[in-house]
């Protein structure tokens, strides 16, 4: 075999050798290029995200079935929030007194109460005492009763109680069941005009009122 046949076949088999490589490089560019063009048109991100929002909204929409897992409300705390919008609203002169009674059920009779109705008429009485409002306890006796089983100073018994109006206001309200809570509306108002000096209204969870033990049926 001649020199020159034998430069043919090397030249050959470079030109094969390179042509091999150069269809190598390209292809993978061409599949990773279709590859991307069919995920693009697979899915649109711009959907997907919008479908992402949608279910969070789809998920708190009745949040009357939202129940935290963990949390520190009482309450006190609630009563607090709306003793503070009384004292901001209060549009009265100063010296006056106040008495908290019952929170009622707003029935045809409102007469009846229940140991949530109890409980905010004894944390307001505190919550006003703190804001430097002169509060009345009309349930404490003229007398202490004495007994086998203790000293008694509270009584519901009105013979027992002041004969004559001890406060120039009372303090008290309503209660509304809702299904995630209770709703209760407290007012001030002056015992002699019935006129509304200040006026609040706040939603109570049913899990902070769970979580107080604290029952809704009539005593």
């Amino acid at each position: 075999m001649t020199n020159l046949v034998k430069k043919l076949i090397c030249i050959a088999g470079v030109s094969l050798l390179i042509s091999g490589c150069n269809l190598l490089q390209s292809q993978p560019n061409k599949v990773t290029t279709e590859t991307a063009q069919s995920t693009t048109n697979d899915y649109d991100f711009s959907q997907m995200l919008q479908q992402v929002e949608n279910d969070k909204v789809d998920e708190y929409k009745d949040s009357s079935q939202f129940i935290p897992s963990k949390h520190h409300k009482i309450l006190a705390n609630y009563v607090e929030q709306m003793a503070l919008d009384l004292t901001e609203t209060m549009r009265i002169e100063q010296g006056i007194s106040i008495a908290v009674a019952s929170f009622v059920d707003l029935d045809a009779t409102l007469k009846t109460t229940n140991q949530l109705g109890n409980q905010l008429s004894e944390t307001f009485m505190h919550q006003l005492q703190k804001f430097g409002y002169n509060t009345v306890d009309f349930k404490t006796a003229d007398l202490i009763t004495v007994n086998n089983q203790g000293d008694f100073a509270f009584s519901r018994d009105t013979s027992k109680l002041a004969k004559n109006n001890i406060a120039s206001h009372i303090l008290s309200g309503t209660l509304i069941y809702r299904e995630n809570g209770v709703e209760v509306n407290a007012r001030v108002i002056n015992v002699q005009s019935k006129r509304l000096a200040a006026s609040s209204r706040k939603l109570i969870p049913l899990y902070v009122l769970n979580k107080e033990d604290i029952y809704l049926s009539s005593n």
